[in-house]
């Protein structure tokens, strides 16, 4: 049935359920992976410059499939494409277990993402569908509660899950946990969603778009050559191509007249991309520096890490119902310049940092992430209509999906210009921290102009 009304009681909490067993799966999967970079690294002969496409061509097929497949959502059905996501993911991480080399496992790992934006293209909107706007502040904390909880329950399970099974072992249980929860999806996600049914889907705009977003993923990812110099402006002409079209359609793969006429939505989306890029790749930076510089092995740097989702997870759960109380934009904006404290402790991070300094910092920046991400998610679903829920879940994933990639193309750029395409060893270990400075340099900037835009809203 298609869903005009919010649906109550055992259902929606059910629903809830699945969504956010979803939720856990590709943060679970991602911050478990940092522990096992080193070992695939090994095992495939990867430079530290290429163990970041590892996360980086996941990004990219998330974030250019996002959008088109929420539309298709809209034309076909939320459920039906969340369920058709979860199959691929499933499949996806089940390959790249046993994947014979370096080159296939990237190719793998995109497929897997083309998987994961059919899901998150379309469950915040169908979370947003299930709750009234009094209750979904809540449940959008609950989600990511969860969230965090993953990214906690990663590093420890994936540091012991690598050192004692092997690498492999993490797509297998990521495989698993999808099928499991395409399951629950299967009985317990009740109706349907379909808010564009009859209209047609805009392939022109939809490989516009996809172009645009690589180009600028991918160019600014290998910067600062020559091909990814040409590859930035040609996403960024393309992107310009596709919002000139999109604006004389009648149904567009996604209405761009929303980010220019709602201050609130288009705000939002800033700091949340802003955000994502400034500190993404924080974990991914020390994970390499926790095992190669200070040579923790995969479970103690775990539970170094999981320090800060923790925190994240508990602080997004109060933030969340923070938010149906009191202004969103003001919680957010405190996360926001949290994270900015915790990105400047961290700029002076260096070989001989006490592990009690570099944990109380990941502490500071998980209380940041856990106000900011629940309030501005809220801002950005209850600033559109109903039939914009879709749109505005997409979008909203998307952003946060370029922001990962931009951080992890932050962190590549930077070890690149100090460590070259060479492998990680004691010699470079100087090189790595000077890039590893300057990261957290960019990523402090780029959260000083977050908070700006927070704030204005």
């Amino acid at each position: 049935m298609d869903n005009d009304k919010h649906l109550t009681g055992r259902d929606a909490r059910r629903g809830l359920l699945v969504i956010t067993a979803a939720a856990f799966l590709v943060p679970f999967m991602g911050s478990a992976l940092n522990l096992a970079l080193p070992d695939i690294g090994e095992r495939f002969s990867m430079t530290a410059g290429a163990l970041t496409w590892v996360a980086t061509s996941y990004l990219i097929s998330t974030a250019i499939f996002q959008i088109p497949f929420a539309r298709l959502a809209d034309l076909v059905g939320r459920r039906v494409i969340f369920c058709r996501g979860l199959l691929l993911f499933s499949l996806g991480a089940l390959a790249c277990g046993f994947a014979p080399s370096g080159g296939v496992l990237l190719a793998l790992r995109f497929v897997t993402g083309a998987g994961s934006a059919m899901m998150f293209g379309t469950s915040t909107a169908i979370l947003t569908s299930l709750f009234p706007p009094e209750k979904r502040g809540r449940a959008l904390g609950v989600n990511v509660a969860v969230v965090y909880a993953a990214l906690a329950a990663g590093p420890f399970l994936g540091g012991m899950l690598t050192h004692y099974f092997g690498w492999e072992t993490l797509f297998f249980a990521s495989a698993g946990i999808g099928a499991a929860v395409l399951l629950l999806a299967r009985l317990y996600l009740r109706g349907e969603w379909v808010e564009a049914r009859g209209e047609r889907f805009d392939w022109t705009g939809s490989l516009l778009y996809g172009a645009g977003l690589a180009g600028v993923i991918y160019g600014f990812s290998t910067l600062p050559g020559a091909v990814g110099a040409a590859c930035l402006l040609a996403g960024v002409a393309a992107f310009a191509a596709f919002v000139l079209y999109e604006r004389r359609q009648a149904a567009p793969v996604f209405n761009v007249r929303l980010l220019g006429g709602n201050r609130v939505f288009t705000l939002s989306l800033l700091a949340a991309l802003v955000n994502y890029a400034a500190t993404s790749a924080i974990a991914f930076m020390l994970s390499i520096y926790l095992q190669y510089v200070r040579g923790l092995d995969a479970r103690h740097a775990g539970l170094i890490l999981i320090s800060q989702a923790l925190v994240q997870s508990a602080c997004s759960l109060v933030s969340g119902r923070l938010s149906d109380r009191f202004s969103p934009a003001r919680l957010a904006s405190l996360g926001m310049a949290l994270t900015v404290a915790g990105l400047a402790g961290l700029v002076f991070l260096d070989a001989t940092t006490p592990r009690a300094l570099i944990v109380a910092l990941l502490v500071l920046l998980g209380i940041g992430f856990g106000v900011f991400s629940s309030p501005n998610t809220n801002l950005i679903m209850s600033s559109v209509g109903r039939k914009e829920y879709g749109q505005a879940s997409a979008i909203s994933g998307t952003v946060r999906l370029a922001g990962q990639a931009i951080s992890m193309g932050i962190a590549g750029m930077a070890i690149s210009f100090y460590v070259g395409n060479e492998e990680l060893t004691p010699v470079l270990f100087p090189a790595f921290m000077q890039s590893t400075r300057l990261t957290f340099i960019i990523f402090l900037a780029l959260c000083l102009v977050g908070l700006h835009a927070s704030r204005k809203r």
